[in-house]
């Protein structure tokens, strides 16, 4: 099955409500409850540790500590964050970069206040023995990819290394998971580093009876191919932020979220129980991974977590622009026009972290090694 077009993207993520319980959830108006000023913040997912910076900030009081109540919406398969937020059910939102650029060229209000993840977690992996190890390789093979908007970065990738998505790869519409390529139905599958790469290692390998380890996967990563584009990021309200309330609130609640991705930081077991006990379906050796891949993510964060890097948003920008899919279009028509990001709220949050102590670069982070079992129990 081929991928869906990225106009097709765009248009849908302009049209498509929160099917999954946040439609019927009114008005991103803020109201009192307790004395404090209650937000929705709509998740990109189903909860898990990609978004443990937020519920750490909830369940730690960091964002009552501002004055905010804040609601986590949970994403979904039929959630599009950045839609939400555009049609006034949520008060900010997580999404990734040139998805959010798409619905804004086809309307959408939004501004990017806090680009969290400062680095792409997207790879392709494929097995050891295929020789597939670089985007050039994947020319002539079964591809698997999400869709949706996830797959710009292996488009990209695949472009400039001069494979033709259209006419030099099969496209596979994949899963959200690696049965595809644990099966061997394709030849290289989409997967997140603190995801669907920790499925594989989860894995038992029938020949052995032990679990598979990455000795016996490639990965292409495209921050190595020089086509990775920028993920996570907090999204306000564009016509709001001209209302003082709402940019006071704005810094408020990065306050907040710069405390809670700290704490998971410094606390990545603890940051694994929350997420745990906030529900998720995966397990606990799973969300230890994912948090610890999630971080090397945030941190170290140069000029502090949230400011956007301006070489990495003109990457995005410009690979938007010109990678073409199979079809010929791409992701966006033009540059972006207006205020599509802005540093001035979270180098506010940033300046009110320091002065409360808190370590805003993590340039002492050093990353953990995670053992993972079958299943990620």
């Amino acid at each position: 099955m081929k991928v869906r077009i990225f106009t097709a993207i765009a248009a849908a993520s302009t049209l498509l409500l929160a099917a999954c319980g946040t439609a019927d959830q009114d008005s991103a108006t803020p109201a009192a409850s307790g004395g404090l000023t209650t937000i929705k913040l709509q998740l990109q997912w189903f909860y898990q540790a990609q978004f443990a910076g937020y519920i750490a900030a909830v369940d730690q009081g960091f964002y009552k500590e501002q004055g905010l109540d804040v609601q986590l919406l949970e994403g979904g398969v039929d959630i599009v964050p950045q839609t939400v937020l555009a049609q006034g059910k949520a008060d900010y939102a997580v999404a990734w970069v040139p998805k959010a650029l798409a619905s804004r060229e086809q309307g959408a209000g939004i501004t990017d206040v806090g680009q969290i993840f400062a680095r792409s977690g997207t790879y392709q992996v494929a097995w050891k023995d295929s020789g597939i190890s670089t985007a050039a390789n994947l020319k002539g093979k079964k591809v698997g990819n999400w869709g949706f908007g996830n797959e710009f970065e292996l488009f990209a990738g695949m472009t400039k290394a001069g494979v033709n998505p259209g006419k030099d790869v099969t496209l596979v519409q994949q899963q959200f998971d690696m049965q595809a390529l644990l099966k061997k139905e394709i030849d290289a599958a989409q997967a997140m580093s603190y995801n669907e790469y920790a499925q594989l290692l989860e894995a038992k390998n029938p020949a052995t009876g032990k679990l598979y380890t990455a000795d016996d996967f490639s990965i292409i990563d495209w921050k190595t191919e020089g086509s990775s584009m920028l993920q996570d990021a907090v999204w306000a309200n564009t016509e709001k932020l001209s209302d003082p309330a709402y940019q006071q609130q704005t810094v408020k609640f990065l306050a907040g979220t710069i405390k809670g991705w700290a704490f998971c930081r410094d606390n990545p077991e603890k940051c694994r129980d929350l997420v745990v006990a906030k529900g998720s379906k995966l397990g606990k050796s799973h969300q230890l991974w994912q948090m610890n891949e999630v971080n090397k993510l945030v941190w170290p964060s140069a000029g502090g977590i949230g400011v956007v890097d301006d070489t990495a948003w003109k990457q995005t920008v410009d690979i938007s622009m010109t990678t073409k899919n199979q079809t010929g279009d791409t992701v966006l028509k033009k540059a972006p026009e207006g205020l599509a990001f802005t540093n001035d709220y979270i180098n506010q949050a940033i300046t009110q972290a320091k002065a409360a102590g808190i370590d805003v670069n993590g340039a002492s982070f050093q990353p953990q090694t995670v053992t993972l079992t079958e299943g990620g129990a």
